[in-house]
Parts: structure tokens; C-alpha cells; sequence
């Protein structure tokens, strides 16, 4: 066992890199073009109360927007350890230019400081409160849709269940895109087609061990859905759209949870991104592109019909 799968020194590395991450972040966008420009949005910052603690959100509405909108709630990413919503801005504009939709840009709890079950109950609150205070805004809620990347996929799945099971709020689509879903799997037993995958087994220990020290945990519903260990019937679940890397680590995770969602009838589609590995959209604005174009795409199915 690595010495990072001991809480304390995973605890101190993750915070440790929660320290760095927003050096790093300016350091690698340092000299590059923002992406989609062309897209652009009005930006709210708000406060969202949940159990946890506040929530804090970016709100992006389209120019010349409309009342009545539908609503799409997104999760960043980051292992559940980096906190930094502003890294989806890119995916937020773009989504509330093409989709035509109020995108809720969630900056939720994150480990250690927030360890499991809070990311995942704070995210549903969040959600929770999207649904009822919707209108309050101008915005059309009953048209709702959840989503996002990695980490924030997971958290997105989890808010689809925890929805399930607690009755609502009914969510017209949930978006998976390259998402943790088996934390019972340790990474170094996951393969990947490429040679050097960007998801290092190192980094689940980190990130798994600050977000779940008990492995017993880790086989939870809201932290692995994709693993065995889950066998409930997931009938009457969000409509799922699922979306994977050819080169990830994670891919099987998302593979595993397509199938899960097929059989519940509850799959919309799971589209495989040919020759990028996990988090490729920081370097290949072209194949994002297409991504988010596809995202947007469902979205508006989505919620045109709900």
C-alpha cells in the first residue's frame, strides 16, 4: 500500500495542492487564446444556503436572454479535491450561447476540509434549490438538466440518484462526461489504451483517500455507481447522456455505468471521444468543440420536450 493511502499524508498533499492549483491554473493558460470566444454570456455570482454551508455558484444566462429559460446545473471537476469552478467557463458559455440555457456553475465542498458524503449531498441541495427558487429568477426549472466533468460527472450522477430515491426535482437529462464511478477499483487496476495515461495511480490515492479515507465507503451508491457492489434497480432514473475518452483511465467506469443505465432504460447515448485521454478539452479546443456542440445538441432535446 502507498504511503499516499494514508489519510493523513493524502489529506496534506491534497491540501497542498489545493494551495497550488491556482498558480498552476494561470501558469498553464498563461499566453493562450480563451476558448469560444465568440461565446459569450452574463455572469452572476450567487450564494446558494445548504446544509454543508453556502454554495457558492456562477450563474451564466445567454446576451439578449429570454425569461423562462431552462436551467442546466454544472460540477467541475477535480478528483473532489481541487476547487476552482472558473475552469469550466469555456464549457458554461458555451452551453448558455448554443443550448440557450441558464447555466448554475456550481464551486461545491470539496476534500478534505469536506470529505464524502458532503459533495455529493451539498451538490442534490444545490439542485434542490435550483427547482424550487428557479422561478424567482426568471428562470424555467421545471426544464432542468444537471452535468459535468469528472469529478463533477460523478457528482451529477449521484444528484440524479439521490433525485430518485427523495421523489425530485425531475431532471430532463443528466450529462457524465469522463466521470469517476467505480472508487473500489483502485486506478492501477483500470486499463487504458494509451501508453501514458493522464490519470496516475498516485493521484487516486491522493484524491480517494482525502474524499473516502474507509475504503469500505467507497462502494456507496453516491461514489460508485459503476461498481458491482451497486446492484439496486435504477428504473425511473434521469435520462443519461454518457460520455467517455478512448485513452482514459476512467473509461471503463463510464462503459460499466452506460450498461448499468441501458438496462434501466434510462441511456440516451454513450459516445466514445476517439484519441483523447481525460480532461482533454484544456488542449484540444477543436475536439471540445465538438463535444460541447454535442452536449448542447441533447440539451435542447432535452428540454424542448420536458
Amino acid at each position: 500500500m502507498s504511503i499516499l493511502s494514508n489519510v493523513h499524508v493524502a489529506s496534506a498533499v491534497a491540501l497542498g495542492l489545493q494551495r497550488l492549483s491556482a498558480v498552476g491554473l494561470k501558469l498553464a493558460l498563461r499566453g493562450k487564446p480563451i476558448p469560444f470566444p465568440e461565446c459569450r454570456a452574463e455572469v452572476e455570482e450567487i450564494s446558494v444556503p445548504t446544509s454543508i454551508g453556502p454554495a457558492r455558484a456562477f450563474v451564466y444566462r445567454p446576451v439578449d436572454h429570454v425569461p423562462d429559460l431552462p436551467v442546466h446545473v454544472n460540477f467541475h471537476g477535480g478528483g473532489y479535491v481541487m476547487r476552482d469552478a472558473t475552469v469550466d467557463d469555456p464549457l458554461c458559455r458555451y452551453l448558455a450561447a448554443e443550448a440557450g440555457v441558464v447555466v448554475v456553475n456550481v464551486d461545491y465542498a470539496v476534500a478534505p476540509q469536506h470529505r464524502f458524503p458532503a459533495p455529493p449531498h451539498q451538490a442534490y441541495e444545490v439542485t434542490r434549490w435550483v427547482a424550487d427558487h428557479g422561478a424567482d429568477h426568471g428562470w424555467d426549472a421545471s426544464r432542468l438538466t444537471v452535468g459535468g466533468q469528472s469529478a463533477g460527472g460523478a457528482l451529477a450522477a449521484a444528484v440524479a440518484r439521490q433525485a430518485l430515491e427523495r421523489g425530485g426535482p425531475h431532471i430532463a437529462l443528466q450529462v457524465i462526461h469522463y466521470a469517476p464511478l467505480d472508487l473500489v477499483t483502485h486506478a492501477r487496476d483500470k486499463a487504458a489504451v494509451g501508453t501514458n495515461p493522464l490519470i496516475k495511480p498516485w493521484m487516486a490515492d491522493v484524491f480517494d483517500t482525502a474524499y473516502i479515507p474507509d475504503p469500505a465507503m467507497r462502494s456507496d451508491r453516491l461514489a460508485s455507481p459503476a461498481n458491482t457492489a451497486d446492484d439496486a434497480d435504477l428504473t425511473g432514473i434521469a435520462p443519461a447522456m454518457v460520455l467517455t475518452c478512448e485513452l482514459d483511465r476512467l473509461r471503463g467506469d463510464g462503459e460499466a455505468y452506460a450498461r448499468r443505465l441501458r438496462d434501466a432504460g434510462a441511456l440516451v447515448t454513450h459516445e466514445d471521444i476517439p484519441g483523447v485521454d481525460h480532461a482533454y478539452e484544456m488542449n484540444d479546443v477543436d475536439t471540445a468543440r465538438r463535444t460541447y456542440a454535442l452536449i448542447a445538441e441533447h440539451l435542447r432535446r432535452a428540454t424542448a420536450s420536458a
